[in-house]
């Protein structure tokens, strides 16, 4: 039975996190290429010289990023990369504050609202995969689920269950 905890907690749980994390880029990326006018419109609409080219290295980057995230290969790399893409997609291609009333229903710019902070939360699940450190045990957070940060009880002895 520990083999199974142990394999829980260092092999399955993180990377089923990291799967969830970066699963959506893959198919965006075929999703641009497939559709490649629609998405050169959207890069022409960006701020950024050379859309063509900056298209090219997003599909890229969503390809190869998140296989590398999910393998561990080069992974903490892999994650600024993608962290640094998310945040410049946001800031530079859903820029919701140019729109008046994004907020009211209907609004133009509402969708860009959504895509700008899903984009930096993605930023932020990448940045605990570029920090790293280590992996909070299944079997801790199943016996202190509301417990967190360098204050959480600690996992049960084996002897105190």
């Amino acid at each position: 039975m520990t083999w199974f905890i142990t394999w829980l907690n260092l092999v399955a749980v993180p990377l089923i996190a990291k799967i969830c994390l970066v699963c959506m880029f893959p198919p965006s990326a075929l999703d641009k290429a497939m559709h490649w006018d629609e998405a050169m419109a959207q890069a022409r609409s960006g701020p950024l010289p050379f859309p063509g080219l900056l298209l090219g290295l997003g599909i890229l980057i969503e390809t190869v990023t998140p296989v590398l995230i999910v393998t561990g290969w080069y992974d903490r790399a892999a994650a600024f990369l993608l962290m640094g893409f998310c945040a410049v997609t946001a800031v530079m291609y859903h820029r919701f504050w140019e729109f008046p009333g994004f907020w009211s229903k209907g609004g133009e710019g509402r969708g860009h609202f959504w895509d700008f902070f899903k984009n930096f939360g993605l930023v932020g699940g990448l940045l605990l995969v570029v920090i790293g450190g280590a992996y909070a045990p299944a079997e801790g957070v199943i016996a202190h689920p509301l417990s967190s940060g360098p204050y959480a009880a600690p996992p049960a002895a084996p002897g105190d269950r």
